[in-house]
């Protein structure tokens, strides 16, 4: 599984128009193939900054998401409207059930 951890943080004016095309996003996002979670939650240390978390099934299905036109504008769109450049982690995980040594 690949987990992908990203944040962005809105120019004080701009925090509302983030919040809906971060929602737009991880709503289109969520339909795609290979997507097992896409989340976006407002910081609540500093609400300007918008986290997402991601789960894909595999890389493949991560590079086939980010290659989209739609992918691809969102980000485009959003650098546009943050007060810094956003940040983004990309992880290759294996779940463990809880209590397994």
């Amino acid at each position: 599984m690949i987990i992908v951890i990203g944040s962005a943080v809105a120019a004080p004016e701009c925090a509302r128009e983030v919040r809906e095309r971060s929602l737009e996003h991880v709503q289109r996002s969520r339909e795609e193939a290979g997507c097992i979670a896409h989340n976006v939650s407002v910081d609540c240390e500093n609400p300007a900054r918008f986290v997402f978390v991601e789960y894909w099934e595999n890389m493949g299905a991560l590079i086939a998401h980010f290659a989209l036109e739609d992918s691809q504008a969102f980000v485009r769109d959003l650098r546009k409207l943050l007060a810094e450049d956003p940040v983004i982690e990309i992880f290759n995980a294996e779940q463990i059930e809880p209590g397994a040594s």
